[in-house]
């Protein structure tokens, strides 16, 4: 946990496999009584209709428990990805994990862009 997030690391694909993965990590943690969290998508290079899925689900269960969700995300492709699935106004994307947590959770979080990201 860093300044109140709870990081929740997604590598490589989320797709039918992994997706299922993830959700549970989440799950894990909100009954363990966290309730905010970064989804760090900085290493992932894959994300299907199933990773979208899955992250409308935690979305859910985070908002269910009070929470939050911002996500750490500077690859183009992917943010394309939830601009086509309609997502991309939904959610708070951060170019690095270190953005995502700058400020703490109650915060109004202004996504940062910058030349440096998490690539």
């Amino acid at each position: 946990m860093a300044n109140g997030w709870t990081v929740v690391e997604a590598n490589e694909e989320i797709d039918m496999a992994f997706a299922p993965l993830v959700q549970a990590a989440v799950v894990r943690r909100l009954a363990e009584g966290q309730r905010h969290f970064v989804l760090d998508l900085c290493g992932t290079r894959f994300l299907d209709s199933m990773g979208l899925g899955m992250i409308v689900a935690i979305t859910k269960h985070i908002k269910t428990g009070h929470g939050s969700l911002r996500i750490a995300c500077a690859d183009k492709w992917l943010l394309r990805v939830f601009s086509l699935g309609g997502l991309r106004h939904v959610y708070s994307f951060h170019d690095s994990v270190e953005q995502a947590i700058a400020q703490s959770p109650g915060t109004s979080a202004r996504p940062v862009r910058s030349a440096t990201s998490c690539s």
